[in-house]
């Protein structure tokens, strides 16, 4: 029961930490930025213009980072005596967080019989509660692992909340989403970010 239990604290850890950089990159996130702007912010705008474009892309294209990352989280807890069954399933579960994203994004017959019967066990998330982060504002729905946590965090309003304690603390508001603004401007957006891409 314990193991259940870790188990499943684990996979809601990962579904918040995805959740939460999800929320910053769209939120905060700069295109214009050197590093982060070109490799997330910019893809993430794409994607919030054409939710279906990254699903063209292979896992490495999609995961190459995450994979940088979760391999730094083990090395991290190895050298530190730290490295458990729970810390690489951490990293195992966040490294392919947007792999489960973009399951969420494809058809049942794109995803498979595994794939589409883990979706309606809601064992990863649905594409019908996804699909929830993408209609305007696109301000909630921010987890993309299950179908869990989102109720609860948006149900308690944390993002906006956490936005206006940066508001309070910085005085930096949240980036507008620029796939509201009218679709002469927004086509020239996704053209310029296609470019740089």
């Amino acid at each position: 029961m314990q193991i259940l239990l870790q188990t499943v604290a684990t996979i809601f850890l990962v579904d918040f930490v995805s959740g939460f950089f999800h929320w910053l990159e769209d939120a905060y996130g700069n295109p214009d930025w050197p590093i982060t702007g070109k490799l997330v912010t910019r893809p993430n705008i794409l994607h919030h213009h054409d939710p279906r474009h990254f699903t063209k892309h292979t896992w490495f294209q999609s995961s190459w980072d995450l994979l940088c990352l979760g391999a730094l989280i083990v090395l991290v807890a190895w050298i530190s005596g730290l490295l458990t069954w729970q810390v690489w399933l951490f990293a195992i579960l966040g490294v392919n967080a947007n792999q489960i994203h973009k399951w969420a994004h494809r058809t049942p017959a794109e995803n498979g019989a595994v794939i589409s019967f883990l979706q309606r066990m809601r064992l990863v998330q649905s594409c019908r509660h996804h699909a929830g982060h993408h209609h305007d504002p696109k301000t909630s729905r921010y987890c993309v692992l299950t179908n869990f946590l989102n109720p609860l965090l948006d149900g308690i309003g944390f993002w906006t909340g956490l936005e206006k304690l940066i508001w309070a603390l910085f005085r930096v508001q949240r980036r507008p989403d620029a796939s509201q603004s009218s679709p002469a401007l927004a086509v020239a957006l996704v053209r310029r970010i296609l470019k740089k891409v």
